[in-house]
C-alpha cells in the first residue's frame, strides 16, 4: 500500500476566478490547464493533474497523442470545410471502417453524442414512416439513462431535474425502470416504435445492463418488428475493452449513437446502422453543416488507426483487472466511504454511501492532483485513457487512496 502523504490543500484555489463572460451553467472546479501530455494536464504554473476523467471519457489516446496531431495538421494544410454537398475522401474512409469493424452498413457524421442520439430518434420514426407504419413512433427509454441536453434527448431520458423549466417535455417516449423485462414487455404497443439502452449507464452512474437483458431486448425487437437502438456514446470505441461494449453480449442493434472517444478530443459523433435501419433517411430528411468536415474524419481514422489493432483491446482489458483489484483493495479499506465499485473495463464508478457527497471526493482527489467525473446514484466516475500506463494506474490509485483518507478525516 503506498505510503500517504498530504498534498498542500485546495490547489484548485490558486487559479484566478472564471470569466463573468461565460455562462454560468457549469459548476467547474477552478482549475485552468495550459497544456496536456499522454494521461497529465499541466496548469500554467506547472502544476500537474493526473487525468482519470478524460474529459469525461472523450480523449480516449489521452491528451496532444502524436498520432492524432500530425493527422490533424496534415489536413489542417490543406482543407477543413466543403459541407456535405460534395463528396469527403476521408469521411468516406472512415465510414467504411466502422462498417468494416460493426454491424453498419451506413454511417452519418455529426458532431457530438446529443445530435447522434437525436439522430437515432429521427432514424427511427422515418423507418416505420416510409415502411407503411406511421403510427409507430414511440420508443421504449429507461430510468437513469442519459442522452444529452437537447430537448428531444432530454426528454428521452426523462430525468425531472434535467428537463425542470423546458417547458412540456417531447412526447414518444415511455420510460421504464432499469433492467425490467416484465415491465419491457408490457409496455409495447402498437404504437412502439423502438428500445433504446446504453449498455452502461455512464452519467446514470455506470450502471451495467447484464448481457442477458440485452439478448433479452435484441429477441422481444425481433418479435415485435421494432428497432434495438443502443446509446454508445460513452461505451464505445474500446472504452468497455472491445470495440462496442454490446459486442460482450452477443448480440448487434439496429442503430447506434457514437461519439467521445471515436474523435479522440476532436468533436465527433456519429449515428450507425444496418441497411434497413437507414432506409428511411433520405435525401432532405436530415443532415449537418459541420458534420463529417476533412478535420474529424483525419482524427477520427486516426483514433482507428490505433484502437483496431487488436493488442490495444487486449491491453485495456489487461488494465481493467489492475484497476479492478485496486479498486476493491480500497473498497474493502474504505468501506465506510465506499458502498460499491462498478467496472466495465476502463468505465470505472465508486458508489459511495449515501453520507458521502460525490462533490466531496472530486474535490479532495483535486488536491491530490488527480481528476474524476462525478455522477448519478451518488457515484464517482474513473476514467482514465485507454492508453495508460500501468506506473499511471498505480499512481492515480494511490492519490485516490490518499483522497479517501482525507475524507475521512473531515468527517471525524
Amino acid at each position: 500500500m503506498a505510503e500517504l502523504k498530504t498534498a498542500p490543500a485546495t490547489v484548485a484555489s490558486k487559479a484566478h476566478d472564471p470569466s463573468p463572460a461565460v455562462m454560468g451553467t457549469y459548476a467547474r472546479l477552478n482549475i485552468l490547464f495550459e497544456r496536456g501530455e499522454g494521461s497529465w494536464l499541466i496548469t500554467e504554473d506547472g502544476e500537474r493533474y493526473l487525468d482519470f476523467g478524460s474529459g469525461v471519457a472523450v480523449n480516449a489516446l489521452g491528451h496532444a497523442h502524436p498520432h492524432l496531431i500530425d493527422a490533424l495538421k496534415a489536413q489542417a494544410e490543406k482543407l477543413w470545410h466543403t459541407s456535405n454537398l460534395y463528396r469527403i475522401s476521408q469521411q468516406e474512409r472512415l465510414a467504411e471502417r466502422l462498417c468494416a469493424a460493426t454491424f453498419a452498413d451506413k454511417v452519418f457524421f455529426c458532431n457530438s453524442g446529443a445530435e447522434a442520439c437525436e439522430g437515432v430518434i429521427k432514424a427511427t420514426r422515418r423507418y416505420h414512416y416510409v415502411n407503411g407504419d406511421p403510427q409507430r413512433w414511440r420508443i421504449i427509454t429507461f430510468e437513469g439513462a442519459f442522452h444529452g441536453r437537447t430537448l428531444a434527448t432530454l426528454s428521452a431520458a426523462g430525468n425531472p431535474k434535467h428537463l425542470e423549466g423546458f417547458g412540456v417535455p417531447a412526447d414518444g417516449f415511455d420510460h421504464l425502470p432499469f433492467a425490467d423485462h416484465d415491465a419491457v414487455e408490457a409496455a409495447i404497443s402498437p404504437e412502439t416504435a423502438a428500445i433504446m439502452i446504453e449498455p452502461v449507464q455512464g452519467e446514470g452512474g455506470v450502471r451495467i445492463i447484464p448481457p442477458q437483458c440485452l439478448q433479452g431486448l435484441r429477441e422481444l425487437c425481433d418479435r415485435h418488428g421494432l428497432l434495438l437502438i443502443l446509446d454508445e456514446v460513452q461505451t464505445g470505441v474500446g472504452r468497455t475493452g472491445t470495440f462496442f461494449a454490446h459486442e460482450q453480449s452477443g448480440i448487434t442493434p439496429d442503430l447506434m449513437a457514437v461519439a467521445k472517444g471515436v474523435g479522440g478530443g476532436f468533436p465527433l459523433g456519429a449515428i450507425l446502422a444496418s441497411e434497413e435501419a437507414a432506409s428511411g433517411l433520405q435525401p432532405g430528411t436530415h443532415g449537418s453543416t459541420f458534420g463529417g468536415n476533412p478535420l474529424a474524419m483525419a482524427v477520427g481514422n486516426a483514433v482507428l488507426d490505433i484502437v483496431l489493432q487488436p493488442e490495444f483491446l487486449e491491453d485495456v482489458c489487461r488494465k481493467s483487472g489492475l484497476l479492478r483489484q485496486r479498486l476493491a483493495e480500497i473498497e474493502d479499506q474504505f468501506s465506510d466511504l465506499v458502498a460499491e465499485v462498478r467496472i466495465a473495463g476502463l468505465l470505472c464508478g465508486l458508489k459511495l454511501q449515501d453520507d458521502v457527497a460525490p462533490s466531496d471526493l472530486i474535490a479532495a482527489a483535486a488536491d491530490e492532483r488527480l481528476l474524476t467525473v462525478g455522477a448519478g446514484d451518488n457515484v464517482v466516475r474513473i476514467l482514465p485513457s485507454l492508453n495508460v500506463s500501468e506506473d499511471e494506474i498505480s499512481d492515480g490509485l494511490a492519490r485516490l487512496q490518499r483522497s479517501f483518507s482525507r475524507l475521512r478525516e473531515n468527517t471525524l
